[in-house]
């Protein structure tokens, strides 16, 4: 019998909640630790008890990195369980509350509810580009609160030379230079000090930001070059594609990484009507990736353009015709992860069968 271990993990402690094929639970423990020596404990616990097991552990990768770590170095089959699906279970469960076992519990019926939830592996180039599109995420952002803060004290200072600024890209070199050389010719005061420090910072992150963009161009380039070619993607793009994916291997197909994404339509029929409507759950920063691709292509890409027409004009609203060319771009994107992704694997060797035949 193959049972399935559930585990919440949180910082400083991971709940793990064992259930039978049908989903009754079978043990419960914590593991209070987080360090590589406490998940073998885990580990061997779970050993000692059940041959044969899967491990279900909820994504959440900033607190049960280091356990899928530990998981998978240990020859341990895990799969990964969406928060929103695990508390689409826990909510329908007929035990009402929330408590770390209750949660636990929730992840594993998830998994067994899902059999088809990609299995976790080692985290390789995916992690690193997550890691450095995430990182420049937070620099824009911090970027664009120091932009609305400088916006404001401009128009404290000199209305009318605020009302001149460009409404977007304040972080540019030439406006960054005109407004420096404006400031050192007012008299020293507070907010002109304040002022300054907040330009030097914007031309700081900025410049930050340039060198992670390329570096995300030259990591993109090595994994997956065959993605900059997709009209529409740009390497941000092609960096977040290829982060949330982590390897399109964990996929069996094109039509689970569209249900990954959130791309595939979800059914909603009723009676005689036959129906289909916008998918909500997947992972949205995935979607997101494949919105911009599908509105840029809309813009600049005389087939993607004619294919909005084409579905037009059999009906399709142009919401609906939008939703459709997502769908379309998902199969792309995976034909051109699986082909790069064939690429990179070597190739059986021939040369045993070589030397069996020279000897023969």
């Amino acid at each position: 019998m193959t049972v399935t271990l559930g585990v919440d993990p949180h910082k400083a402690s991971h709940t793990v909640v064992t259930t039978d094929p049908v989903g009754r639970q079978l043990a419960q423990t914590t593991s209070r630790g987080t360090r590589t020596s406490d998940h073998q404990e885990l580990i061997g616990w779970a050993r000692q008890r059940w041959p044969e097991r899967t491990w279900a552990v909820e994504d959440c990768r900033h607190v049960a990195g280091r356990l899928l770590a530990d998981l998978l170095a240990a020859g341990e089959q895990v799969v990964l369980v969406p928060p929103r699906l695990m508390a689409q279970v826990r909510q329908a469960s007929r035990v009402p509350g929330k408590s770390d076992p209750i949660d636990a519990l929730a992840v594993a019926r998830a998994a067994l509810a899902e059999p088809k939830l990609p299995q976790a592996r080692l985290d390789g180039p995916a992690r690193e580009l997550k890691l450095l599109v995430g990182h420049r995420e937070d620099l824009v952002a911090e970027r664009t609160r120091i932009q609305n803060r400088l916006r404001w004290h401009l128009h404290d200072l000199d209305p009318e030379r605020a009302a001149l600024l460009p409404t977007r890209h304040l972080e540019q070199r030439r406006v960054l230079d005109e407004l420096e050389a404006w400031l050192a010719e007012l008299p020293d005061s507070v907010q002109v000090t304040i002022v300054r420090e907040l330009v030097g910072r914007c031309r700081e992150l900025t410049l930050r930001a340039n060198q992670l963009q390329a570096e995300l161009r030259h990591r993109v380039a090595r994994v997956c070059p065959r993605l900059l070619t997709l009209p529409g993607c740009g390497v941000l793009t092609a960096a977040k594609i290829l982060a949330e994916v982590a390897g399109v291997g964990r996929f069996r197909s094109e039509a689970a990484l569209a249900m990954h994404a959130g791309a595939a339509p979800l059914e909603c029929s009723s009676g005689a009507r036959q129906r289909h409507r916008l998918s909500r759950v997947g992972n949205r920063q995935l979607n997101a990736a494949l919105h911009r691709i599908a509105v840029t292509q809309l813009r600049v890409h005389p087939p993607a353009q004619l294919y909005l027409l084409r579905l037009q004009a059999a009906g399709k609203s142009k919401r609906e015709a939008l939703r459709v060319l997502k769908r379309r771009l998902v199969r792309v994107i995976f034909n051109l992860l699986q082909a790069d992704l064939d690429q990179a694997q070597p190739a059986p060797s021939t040369a045993p069968q070589a030397a069996r035949e020279s000897a023969a």
